[in-house]
């Protein structure tokens, strides 16, 4: 069994005003991310595909030509490749998940 207290775990830099701490298996991985009110995490894109679930805060994401705002409680997917920026409008804190794993942010914020 493997096992990591994600809130309790060190945080690092995934972007300016944005910490993050990763977890995962063989084929799935999470990111806890913490992030700072006002920052903005730039357009990217990876072949993954991505659910965001927002624990606290309320974030507004554009994912292509789409912009949508969510808030606690609620999740939002990204498909592989797609471009996706972030912004947070608030203090906020979300669980991204990943599939398949990638692997570098495991190697960044452990694993």
């Amino acid at each position: 069994m493997k096992r990591k207290d994600l809130e309790g775990s060190p945080h690092g830099e995934l972007f300016p005003g944005a910490r993050a701490t990763a977890f995962g298996g063989r084929q799935t991985m999470l990111n806890h991310v913490v992030l700072d009110h006002g920052v903005t995490v730039p357009e990217h894109r990876h072949p993954e595909e991505q659910i965001t679930y927002v624990l606290s805060g309320r974030l507004a994401f554009q994912i292509e030509d789409e912009v949508c705002e969510v808030g606690a409680g609620e999740a939002v997917w990204i498909p592989g490749g797609a471009a996706h920026a972030v912004r947070a409008l608030e203090p906020s804190v979300v669980l991204d998940v990943f599939s398949p794993v990638r692997p570098d942010l495991l190697e960044r914020f452990g694993g």
